[in-house]
């Protein structure tokens, strides 16, 4: 990142609309039945938009995390927020904000994850949030929408907000799942870049995507098809792949030891989209994205990326034209 990384940058909003206070623990064993004796559990703010923050200003960047939050938890997570120095945009929930729970078994080292759904949203929430978000974007700034929309929220809303981003000069960069990607994967009304793991992926093609080639070749199409105007598809070790009008790319991941898959696909939005802040060329953001990603799977739970290693991943970086 040297002297580049000190540059200036484009805005980043961060758009988190269904947190969740994570909780993450170990045990000896998980076994049904039984009364399960866990460590002192962490505690941490969690949720895409949240973590994408987190992880942006790990690697020296800033953003704006703009989340929805309500009752006590919600209230929580707003004081460890504001400890952890982030700038934080306060939209208030329809109800009381998730739990998440994470647990480690010792005995195999499987982790568990149970996630809650979060308050139900109705049309006048989701019009308010979404006037909100348009309020607070910027003229060149990027918006990030990451993880699960909350139950009410329409599949169709990353649509929606595009609509009202068109006159404010602002890029929108999706990181979603379930119907809400199978919408915008079959949508005319193109996201500025959609993301995907290799697992939603072959769910919408209907197919293995055993390559890199086969990998860029179905971005190339939801790019054809308009769905967004370039696609991401994570393929783990294997590093992700982006089709756009700048061609298609592979960013290779680091070799590293797995100690927690948390935060990774978050981590690499982070330092795609604070790369693209800065204006960095698309294969340099999707190394960058690799790297960060590649750190964040070295930290437990939802620790996310650490600075030196990021930095470290991406002096070693390894990109490739497709």
């Amino acid at each position: 990142m040297t002297a580049q990384a000190l540059a200036g940058q484009a805005p980043i909003l961060t758009v988190t609309l269904n947190p969740a206070l994570d909780l993450s623990t170990q045990t000896d064993e998980v076994r049904p039945e039984l009364k399960l004796r866990c460590d002192k559990p962490e505690a941490d703010p969690g949720g895409g938009g949240i973590n994408v923050s987190r992880a942006i200003q790990h690697m020296g960047g800033q953003s704006t995390a703009m989340v929805a939050l309500g009752g006590a938890t919600g209230t929580r997570i707003a004081e460890m927020l504001k400890a952890d120095g982030l700038s934080v945009v306060r939209l208030t929930a329809p109800g009381e904000t998730r739990q998440s729970l994470a647990v480690t078994d010792r005995s195999t080292g499987g982790q568990y994850r149970f996630v809650m759904p979060g308050p139900e949203w109705h049309k006048a929430h989701v019009a308010d949030m979404t006037q909100a978000i348009a309020e607070s974007t910027r003229p060149g700034g990027w918006v990030v929408v990451s993880g699960s929309n909350p139950p009410g929220v329409p599949a169709g809303f990353e649509q929606m907000l595009t609509v009202r981003l068109k006159n404010s000069g602002a890029r929108l960069l999706v990181d979603t799942s379930g119907e809400a990607l199978r919408v915008l994967a079959g949508s005319s009304t193109p996201v500025d870049v959609l993301r995907m793991d290799s697992h939603e992926a072959e769910d919408l093609a209907g197919r293995l995507l055993p390559t890199r080639n086969d990998s860029a070749a179905f971005a190339a199409g939801l790019v054809k098809d308009g769905a967004a105007r370039s696609v991401i598809v994570a393929r783990g070790a294997d590093g992700s792949v982006i089709a756009g009008p700048d061609g298609a790319w592979h960013a290779a991941a680091a070799k590293v030891k797995v100690v927690s898959a948390v935060g990774a696909g978050d981590s690499f939005v982070a330092g795609f989209v604070l790369a693209m802040a800065r204006d960095w060329p698309v294969e340099e953001a999707l190394a960058l994205g690799a790297a960060a990603a590649s750190a964040a799977v070295m930290t437990p739970a939802t620790d996310l990326c650490r600075a030196e290693d990021v930095e470290r991943f991406y002096a070693e970086r390894a990109i490739s034209k497709l």
